[in-house]
């Protein structure tokens, strides 16, 4: 048996997630093994081990545990892709240990060296463009934020991209989106060998799919992809409002499959309201450590209400990017305001009263857990004077809220099994869980990171498609460990094997 194959049963498997409502029936016992037939794409019935003959093409599962298959709701997939083996500078403790690191960067072809996950928030000077030019010289040399906010470039590289900064070398939100669009820039087939890699090993640890927030028009990107031959994941990819006017323009309908593909359809509009924590970006109503800053919005109240009721009249569902509390409260006005559903990206300060509009409104909470341990000592070195509440995650899910979990990879890892333990226990290995009070149970955290998030999350019943996985613990029983280093078996997209240990 091998990737690709397709699969008729599923033998000797216990039943994790939401699947364990079937169990409920008093022919069945929750510490039972199962057989699970399938018939296609779908699951067609679910009985006892043996109780069937089996025939066809069994998969084994030896007592392991079947859960719904996974989802990213938030992955920027080239830049993920790209990102892979980057060196990184993210435990630098100053700007010349960062600008020192960066050495460890090969020169590309391109005659650039690309650095990855600078966090310059953290050291205790700020970041200056002599220290940089000092150590690095003449190499154009570019040092990319870890939440790609911004760029920390010598000059050399600013020589080139042809931008002016002030003296530290920073550059921040569009301005770094567009010098990060450039350094992905390479050839169709370099793209798609990285992006091929990346969702394999996305498959391997349980992913059926992806939220694609690549800041590019992807529609063609996809085409090429499929024609290719693409069959590891489902990907839902989105637009930003510079190409609002070719979306509606091709017709694309959020959930329109593309090109009739029954594995890659159009999402939704993007819009990015805010900047970012670690840039200090992020729009807040309280001042950061400075004293005065309060971040600031990429999209006014009028632009954004503006962009999502065009959208909706098109039919396209919009997400916004929000992070600090003035962002999201305006967010949530220009829902409330056209009177159409939509998501929030990140929602990272919240207030209360907020919290509660989401779902009123039915606005989701897109939610990346494994921010929260990131950014814990820049919470309590940047956020110490904001009233709203930071890092909500219990508080959206007890306030009736439909939850997605996702990774914002390259930002964080692509791996479900990270998030969900980052949300349920607010910790990693070693250290004290952080704010524990917002983490949630394992249950609405693995619905969380299915198709239809924490209020619809995915099933194994009769009826439902086969978008599968086997792992080695049951997820709803794992310590913090178990979670963030689950062993996953197998991972089944439609009935067809995508990965097998």
């Amino acid at each position: 048996m091998r990737r690709g194959d397709r699969i008729d049963v599923i033998a000797g498997a216990r039943i994790g997630g939401e699947g364990r409502e079937l169990l409920a029936h008093p022919d069945y016992d929750v510490d039972g093994v199962y057989d699970v037939w399938l018939d296609g794409d779908r699951i067609v019935d679910i009985a006892p081990a043996g109780a069937i003959r089996h025939r066809g093409a069994v998969l084994d599962a030896g007592g392991a545990w079947l859960v719904p298959g996974l989802w990213d709701h938030h992955v920027h997939t080239l830049e993920h892709a790209l990102a892979r083996g980057t060196v990184s500078v993210e435990e630098a403790a100053s700007s010349r240990d960062a600008a020192r690191a960066a050495l460890a960067a090969p020169v590309r072809s391109d005659g650039r060296r690309v650095v990855a996950r600078l966090r310059e928030g953290l050291w205790d000077e700020p970041a200056e463009l002599a220290v940089l030019d000092e150590v690095t010289g003449e190499v154009p040399t570019y040092l990319v934020s870890a939440d790609l906010h911004s760029v920390w470039m010598n000059t050399a590289a600013l020589r080139r991209e042809g931008v002016a900064t002030d003296g530290s070398g920073l550059v921040r939100e569009g301005v770094a989106f567009a010098i990060e669009q450039r350094l992905k820039h390479l050839p169709a087939e370099d793209e798609d060998r990285a992006l091929d890699g990346a969702l394999e090993e996305a498959a391997a640890r349980g992913v059926v799919g992806v939220q694609d927030l690549e800041m590019a028009w992807n529609a063609d990107r996809w085409r090429r992809r499929l024609a290719r031959g693409h069959d590891v994941t489902r990907v839902r990819f989105d637009a930003y409002p510079d190409d609002l006017d070719r979306v509606i323009a091709e017709g694309l309908l959020t959930g329109d499959a593309l090109d009739g593909s029954p594995l890659v359809e159009f999402g939704m509009l993007k819009v990015i309201s805010d900047g970012s924590l670690g840039t200090r970006t992020a729009a807040t109503s309280g001042p950061y450590a400075d004293g005065s800053s309060r971040g600031r919005l990429n999209a006014d109240p009028r632009a954004l209400l503006e962009l999502v009721t065009r959208a909706a009249a098109a039919g396209i569902v919009t997400t916004i990017h929000a992070i600090g509390d003035v962002a999201n409260r305006h967010a949530l006005d220009a829902f409330a305001a056209a009177d159409v559903p939509g998501r929030i990206e990140h929602a990272q300060l919240v207030t209360r009263t907020d919290i509660a509009r989401f779902a009123r409104l039915n606005v989701e909470a897109s939610i990346q857990p494994e921010h929260a341990l990131d950014d814990r000592e820049l919470v309590a070195a940047e956020w110490s004077a904001q009233t709203a509440v930071a890092y909500p995650l219990r508080e959206f899910v007890d306030a009736g809220a439909n939850v997605l979990l996702g990774s914002d990879a390259p930002v964080t890892p692509l791996d479900p099994w990270i998030q969900m333990s980052a949300a349920v226990f607010r910790a990693r290995s070693g250290e004290e869980p952080w704010r524990a009070d917002q983490g949630i149970d394992s249950a609405t955290a693995l619905a969380a990171a299915t198709a239809g998030g924490s209020a619809n999350g995915s099933r194994i019943l009769p009826g439902e498609v086969a978008d599968l996985v086997l792992v080695e613990h049951d997820p709803l029983a794992a310590s913090a460990e178990q979670l963030r280093g689950m062993p996953v078996h197998a991972t089944l997209l439609a009935g067809r094997l995508t990965h097998l240990a």
